[in-house]
């Protein structure tokens, strides 16, 4: 397990990481956690003592990471950007779930299931998540019904976000 303490931060413009509050992981700290180790994988983390499991340590360059802080977390510690934060992590060997009811439904759906699964693992996720920050069941439901409508014609995540493409 690792211990230190950082800064938020926040992205101005980086590409598609524009916007993101998060944090730097040092190549020094990053080879504690998985030696030698370059490409993205999951942590267990605390900020400001507060557990969040699954997060995505993402590969900047020269060994260093980063450690993207969602609103979700942000508003769990009541922090910001250019705010001191206690961080603790170590490895999730279990890493991310998928959510129950949306891999159901993918089951009742043969194109949709197909396609969801010849997606990689993060684009996966990315619909899980979304189906899993829903606040209210009914919000929930209508996601897992958008997902399963646009996988179902070869549509990711992108494009039912965005809604550029019509079904």
């Amino acid at each position: 397990m690792i211990n230190f303490t950082t800064t938020l931060k926040k992205f101005r413009e980086q590409g598609e990481k524009t916007g993101w509050t998060y944090i730097e992981v040092s190549a020094e700290i990053a080879q504690q956690l998985k030696s030698n180790y370059k490409k993205s994988y999951r942590v267990k983390i605390t900020l400001d003592g507060v557990l969040f499991e699954a997060v995505a340590m993402v590969p900047m360059g020269e060994g260093n990471f980063i450690l993207a802080i969602n609103a979700t977390m942000r508003k769990e510690i009541g922090k910001q950007k250019g705010e001191s934060v206690q961080v603790t992590m170590e490895v999730d060997e279990k890493g991310y779930v998928l959510n129950a009811d949306f891999v159901a439904c993918l089951e009742d759906d043969n194109k949709a299931s197909e396609y969801f699964y010849s997606l990689p693992q993060g684009h996966q996720n990315y619909f899980s998540k979304w189906i899993e920050s829903a606040k209210t069941i009914e919000t929930k439901t209508k996601r897992i019904a958008n997902s399963i409508t646009y996988l179902s014609k070869g549509l990711g995540y992108a494009d039912m976000i965005k809604g550029t493409k019509k079904i």
